[in-house]
């Protein structure tokens, strides 16, 4: 496959030439035609989703994490809901990095997907490994380094706990990495500070964040009384998490604006579930957005979400996306461009 990385122009029109909102959202160095993206891991490859809505209608699709080998993952019991939400210990499980690019990407290029390929290692040249190989290959528009999965059986392995780690990983990805594509870190919350972790991996190249990676938690079967996954431990995704997330988008954004490290834009993260849901993580600081665990009970719920917040900027008489990015921050306040 030789043909030229370039990402899709946006297609959405902007509000200085048909009175409606823009939707254009930044990622990296790229826009993308709108700020809704699928989070990492909860519509695979984008063949199970694709049956709902049609990839191109999405900002982007952010894959399940690829890592350089296959992998099967935990054994099941591996899910289990939880009041406004649920939890999952799947661990990884995928194809590899190359049945991916043999098989997976070329479909998504056929159905026009902006791909954001999440990749994972068990060091910091696993990671780069996974990177090298999507140098040059259509259809990619990112890469989101996934240093904060939960659900792994080692948590020695979770780099973002630990700001130099994920510095090294960064790094390994930015270097190997193909200079058009954007790396997002994405930064787990069960750390102290997360704007100390954020900032290590800005220094150490990133062009963007992803905030935030699920919760660790546990669930006990009462029947049983013992852990309801088989790895005890989980992910904790959905509703119930998403003030925690908010919160994380809004500390990072703060700390960049107050020039504590440079700025890049974020992707906000955790129990989206509407057009609502999703302004709230744009006026605390994000400037696109991923869904995730709605897609368990709404397949459409991505594109659903594009159509609610349009809705609400024209409503409001606010002219993109962008005005609404870090408003929060400036008492509400929303600046008017065009």
């Amino acid at each position: 496959m030789t043909t030229p990385t370039t990402p899709p122009t946006p297609t959405t029109p902007s509000a200085s030439t048909t009175g409606a909102p823009d939707l254009t959202a930044r990622f990296g160095h790229h826009r993308l035609p709108n700020p809704v993206t699928t989070a990492s891991g909860c519509a695979g490859y984008g063949r199970e989703i694709a049956r709902f809505l049609p990839l191109d209608a999405l900002g982007a699709l952010i894959t399940k994490t690829v890592m350089p080998y296959p992998r099967s993952g935990r054994p099941t019991p591996r899910m289990a809901e939880t009041p406004s939400g649920m939890l999952n210990g799947i661990g990884l499980q995928g194809s590899g990095i190359d049945a991916f690019v043999a098989h997976e990407l070329p479909w998504l290029y056929e159905q026009g997907a902006r791909t954001v390929v999440s990749i994972a290692g068990r060091d910091a040249g696993e990671y780069a490994q996974c990177a090298a190989r999507l140098r040059g290959l259509p259809g990619v528009v990112g890469i989101e380094v996934n240093i904060s999965c939960p659900n792994v059986a080692d948590r020695g392995a979770v780099f973002a706990c630990n700001a130099d780690a994920s510095h090294a990983v960064v790094a390994a990805v930015r270097e190997a990495a193909d200079p058009a594509h954007p790396v997002y870190a994405k930064l787990s919350p069960d750390v102290t500070s997360v704007t100390d972790v954020a900032a290590a991996c800005v220094a150490a190249g990133a062009d963007g964040l992803s905030l935030i990676n699920t919760l660790l938690g546990v669930v006990v079967d009462t029947d049983t009384l013992r852990p309801a996954l088989s790895g005890t431990t989980g992910g904790l995704s959905g509703p119930a998490i998403r003030p925690v997330a908010v919160r994380c988008v809004y500390q990072v954004y703060a700390a960049m604006r107050a020039g504590a490290f440079r700025e890049v834009p974020i992707c906000g993260t955790g129990g989206i579930r509407s057009g609502l849901d999703a302004l709230e993580f744009l006026a605390a600081g994000a400037s696109t957005v991923s869904v995730g665990t709605a897609v368990f009970n709404d397949p459409g719920a991505p594109v659903r979400i594009v159509r609610e917040l349009e809705q609400i900027l024209t409503d409001r008489h606010i002219p993109s996306v962008e005005a609404v990015v870090g408003a929060a921050h400036r008492g509400g306040a929303l600046v008017r461009q065009g």
